[in-house]
């Protein structure tokens, strides 16, 4: 299998945020290839889908946990 090109997402499996809801209410997915997280809306997946760099997306959780 090959690793998929940085911004092809295509084959890329992305997960659902465990903070989610489960009756179909605000649902956030990511998905990672290295150096880049995506972060998309798992219901409208055609809207697209947010590019950031891992260091971003690390220090964001970094916060958020503080």
């Amino acid at each position: 299998m090959t690793a998929p090109r940085v911004g092809d997402w295509a084959t890329v499996p992305f997960r659902k945020s465990s903070f989610s809801s489960t009756n179909g209410g605000d649902c956030v997915e990511v998905g990672t290839q290295p150096g880049v997280v995506a972060v998309r809306d798992s219901k409208v997946h055609a809207a697209g889908l947010v590019e950031l760099p891992a260091t971003a997306w690390a220090e964001f959780l970094s916060v958020l946990r503080a």
